[in-house]
């Protein structure tokens, strides 16, 4: 069984910002902030620290930066899906900018990743490539302008609920997340009281004055929107 988050939640990486213990001790300040704000976060891992991320960790969801959708047998230096798996990856992340892909790939990485109940996180750069991807029903969807990644722009908030529409026209389960440009806890609220599953930062918050203080402001700030939520239930 797959481990969805639920909405709404809250979304990170380390990029190639930092590694090592680093990247392990800022995944386990993720998994403290969301414990102690009772908010599911998801982290984007590099993959030479999904098993300790993973061992260290139980309420984190674990996403490999990449893999290939390729199956045990021949080759060499390709991104097993099962091996990430094997490491303690929950999920993977597929079509960043920094990693394009191709429309057949794509589908091909997700079939991979439902036949292992992996998670499968798409990235999208445009409204239209959101609503290609969505035919693939990718369980979540990152509709971020290329542009805006680690601009410090955050997505104007028409393109945000016309991706939003655009998606959820195609699928109401696809989960909705966005992430490009968010450098302020104000924007991951306004983003999930607009009506997505989810919000996120990465640039935003590592290359901030205190990144610690940042990150667990964030997703006290998703905390606040989930509150709001639930009183209109």
């Amino acid at each position: 069984m797959k481990k969805l988050p639920a909405s709404p939640f809250f979304e990170t990486s380390v990029k190639n910002y930092i590694y090592g213990q680093d990247a392990i001790d800022y995944a386990l300040a993720v998994e403290e902030a969301a414990n102690k704000y009772d908010v599911d976060a998801l982290f984007i891992s590099p993959l030479t620290e999904i098993r300790t991320i993973a061992e260290k960790t139980e309420r984190l969801i674990i996403i490999a930066a990449y893999m290939d959708p390729i199956r045990p047998g021949r080759g060499i230096a390709d991104i097993l899906p099962e091996a990430i798996k094997a490491a303690g990856a929950h999920g993977v992340l597929l079509n960043h900018i920094e990693k394009p892909m191709s429309l057949k790939q794509i589908e091909a990485t997700i079939i991979r990743a439902n036949e292992l109940d992996l998670i499968s996180f798409a990235c999208a750069d445009s409204i239209a490539e959101a609503r290609a991807i969505a035919q693939f029903n990718p369980d979540i969807i990152n509709p971020e302008p290329s542009e805006l990644i680690g601009s410090g722009q955050a997505s104007d908030m028409t393109y945000v609920i016309k991706t939003l529409e655009e998606v959820k026209k195609v699928s109401p389960d696809i989960l909705v997340e966005q992430a490009a440009g968010i450098t302020k806890s104000s924007q991951i609220y306004d983003f999930i009281m607009a009506g997505n599953d989810g919000a996120g930062s990465a640039s935003g918050i590592l290359k901030s004055p205190d990144p610690y203080a940042l990150l667990d402001e964030m997703i006290y700030y998703v905390s606040l929107a989930k509150k709001e939520l639930n009183k209109v239930k």
